[in-house]
């Protein structure tokens, strides 16, 4: 939760989201958007570096207004072929829809712990919305956590966006 990553750089911005309880930490690679990540509150918010940035800046406040806002930023993601699949996924679940673990698991021909670790590892939330992924008897998890500030976060996203599920 701290402001600057492993190799030294600093955040390309730093948002406040219309919660309280996190901040919304924005990292850039050349290629596109690589991170999104929630951050402690008394991280400072910093103002957008750069025209990514300050695009990315503009598409969370648009998601924020309105759930129901595309996001259309490049994306320089690592993981497995078989993370990126899952995040692909992940992507054609529309805002107020869910799908479980399992659902996305015999989608890819997978088990759902393996989907779980795939969303545990996704490093742009919002963007690849693995908030919409539900365990079958429950809410599950959210950023590998199974209580606290995270799932009231994965609750406060989806009562935003209206889930109908």
């Amino acid at each position: 939760m701290g402001g600057l990553d492993h190799a030294g750089q600093a955040y390309a911005a730093v948002i406040q989201p219309p919660f309280s309880f996190l901040r919304l930490a924005i990292r850039l690679a050349p290629a596109g958007l690589c991170a999104l990540e929630w951050c402690s509150p008394q991280t400072p918010c910093k103002a957008p570096r750069g025209q990514l940035a300050t695009t990315a800046c503009r598409q969370l406040q648009a998601y924020f207004e309105d759930p129901r806002h595309v996001f259309s930023l490049p994306l320089a993601l690592g993981g497995s072929p078989f993370q990126q699949r899952v995040w692909q996924a992940l992507q054609a679940i529309p805002p107020a829809e869910t799908r479980t673990y399992g659902e996305i698991a015999r989608l890819l021909g997978s088990s759902p712990r393996a989907v779980g670790g795939a969303c545990r590892a996704n490093p742009v939330p919002l963007v690849v919305p693995c908030h919409r992924v539900l365990a079958a008897t429950g809410l599950g998890g959210y950023g590998g956590a199974t209580g606290g500030v995270s799932l009231a976060l994965k609750r406060w996203l989806l009562d935003h966006e209206g889930r109908n599920r």
